[in-house]
């Protein structure tokens, strides 16, 4: 097998309250954020796992939650700086820093820049104040404006914004209303996806009135002739940006890149190519387990069976609107074409998927049909 880029994934687990819909590892933090002592923690979890680098720089990094955005721009200069003693940095390092509206403080993003963050992602989810009340969200639309020009002045490479359709009792006319101011505030990229009730939330048990199949249809056809219309190029399932902006963090995912892991419940994938195999880890996922100094890390890990490696890798590849390279898939999972045949065969069949030669490219019928698409290589 042949190494792929790596990139780091951070997780700071904090954040002011949880969302109803939330199903991420984040905890609601009442009183001060531990921040120098989890700073300490994360390099020590970086430092257990620099055998798995194998000689290569960073090529991203983003920190997710939880609200990076309460731990402040001294700490992310400090933990960054380490990071980058520890691994290295490529030239063109991508690092993408998610923050809520309203943790953003004036001049706040300019000292995130200062730390070597260059990329910002702004949870929006809606600028319409009954939804982003609906939603459990601490901040109103003036905070999301706020936070967009703040990005917009703080000398980014890039940022994105994150908006949600399909919310409770939500019309055609309100979502597109939404989009629309959204992309007024002209974020070189915009994350736009469809509200799900995911288990163990508390939407989950007691769920909203949802909008019917028909509108959730009409929103996302309407919604992605707009954004192509103001110049978003729909590169992945959820992903929208202008040309040159798409997130290389994001991309390496579905690419079937390597990634660390670090931080409460955090996942890393990494290629192991002298055994041929793949190695999945999952670190610790509560703060307090996460920061006992008598217990690892590590919470589990597992190499990825080689029957287990063609789903593993076209659940990422195929969510891209780009021609999946057939090399990439006999470089990065050990496999070889003929491993698959069947299967690509059916694909091609069903009209999910073309041959484009060097390369498959998922079909519309293949976008709207994924699940099925991929239950081909289970």
């Amino acid at each position: 097998m042949k190494l792929p880029p790596l990139s780091l994934y951070i997780h700071v687990p904090w954040c002011v309250q949880k969302c109803p819909y939330c199903d991420f590892n984040s905890h609601g933090q009442k009183g001060e954020i531990p921040e120098q002592e989890y700073i300490q923690h994360l390099l020590a979890d970086l430092r257990a796992d620099l055998h798995l680098v194998q000689g290569r720089k960073l090529h991203s990094i983003f920190i997710g939650g939880g609200t990076p955005s309460l731990l402040s721009g001294a700490a992310y200069t400090q933990l960054l700086g380490e990071i980058e003693t520890l691994v290295g940095f490529a030239e063109d390092i991508e690092i993408t820093l998610e923050a809520n509206p309203g943790t953003v403080e004036t001049d706040r993003f300019k000292h995130y820049v200062a730390a070597g963050i260059n990329r910002i992602s702004i949870g929006v989810q809606s600028l319409q104040a009954d939804k982003l009340k609906a939603l459990g969200r601490i901040h109103g639309e003036q905070e999301a404006r706020h936070a967009a020009q703040e990005a917009h002045d703080a000398g980014l490479n890039s940022f994105n914004m994150d908006l949600m359709h399909g919310l409770p009792d939500q019309s055609v006319a309100d979502a597109l209303s939404d989009l629309q101011q959204v992309i007024d505030l002209n974020p070189p990229h915009l994350s736009w996806y469809q509200l799900t009730i995911e288990p163990n939330t508390q939407f989950a048990s007691k769920p909203p009135t949802l909008p019917q199949d028909e509108i959730l249809w009409d929103i996302q056809e309407q919604g992605q002739a707009l954004l192509a219309k103001h110049g978003y190029q729909q590169y992945e399932i959820s992903g929208y940006a202008k040309t040159d902006y798409q997130c290389r963090h994001n991309l390496n995912y579905w690419q079937f890149g390597d990634y660390l892991g670090i931080g409460c419940g955090a996942h890393g994938k990494i290629t192991q190519p002298d055994s041929n195999q793949i190695l999945r880890t999952v670190k610790v996922k509560h703060p307090r387990g996460y920061m006992d100094l008598t217990k690892s890390y590590l919470y589990d890990s597992w190499q990825v069976a080689p029957s287990d490696r063609p789903f593993e890798f076209f659940m990422n590849c195929f969510r891209l609107h780009t021609p999946c390279k057939k090399q990439d898939f006999c470089d990065y999972t050990g496999l070889s074409l003929n491993d698959i045949e069947p299967a690509i065969n059916q694909a091609i069949a069903k009209k999910l998927l073309t041959d484009q030669g060097d390369s498959w490219l998922v079909t519309i019928k293949g976008h709207r049909y994924l699940n099925d698409l991929l239950e081909l290589f289970v």
